[in-house]
């Protein structure tokens, strides 16, 4: 089976971490995080935001930047940013990658992002804002690699609770 990682590298709201992990659990991505962090990891909030999934969710702590490194070796990163010179849809993603993020109000170090020219990627976004959201960026990110990758192992159909679909035409949208 692919496997998905997702890295935020020193996140300072818990908010945005919370909904991280929720992705991370509906998805079966693996949740790295690179400390130091700006809460708790006890924090209210971000149990909340990541409401009852905890428990569906593969995670691991680093000290920092190095040790995720070492600790990862091997591994193919791609690095998010604003700043990045190509845009996130140019990448075909491979299994067991690693998708790294940097802290809400700084990013990533621009000393590796510098260094890693070819994997470092940006969301297309107006000018006219500094930056999206981490937790949406992440949630574009994922869907992203798990869309090349046919989202596999995930359910790719609802159910609805009073009906059945029984009258569904997937023709008719071709």
């Amino acid at each position: 089976m692919a496997e998905l990682n997702i890295v935020l590298v020193e996140p300072e709201i818990p908010q945005n971490t919370g909904n991280i992990a929720r992705t991370c659990a509906a998805t079966g991505a693996r949740l790295h995080i690179v400390k130091p962090m700006g809460f708790n990891p006890t924090d209210r909030q971000l149990k909340r935001a990541g409401l009852d999934y905890w428990k569906y969710l593969d995670l691991t702590y680093y000290e920092n930047l190095g040790d995720f490194f070492e600790r990862t070796k091997g591994g193919r990163y791609y690095y998010f940013s604003t700043k990045a010179p190509r845009k996130y849809t140019d990448i075909q993603y491979p299994e067991n990658c690693y998708l790294v993020f940097g802290k809400e109000t700084k990013g990533l170090p621009e000393a590796l992002l510098h260094e890693n020219p070819n994997t470092t990627v940006r969301i297309p976004m107006s000018e006219k804002i500094r930056s999206l959201n981490l937790s949406n960026s992440a949630a574009i990110a994922v869907y992203e690699v798990l869309r090349q990758w046919d989202f596999p192992e995930l359910q790719n159909y609802g159910r609805l609770r009073e009906f059945d679909w029984d009258n569904y035409n997937p023709d008719i949208f071709q």
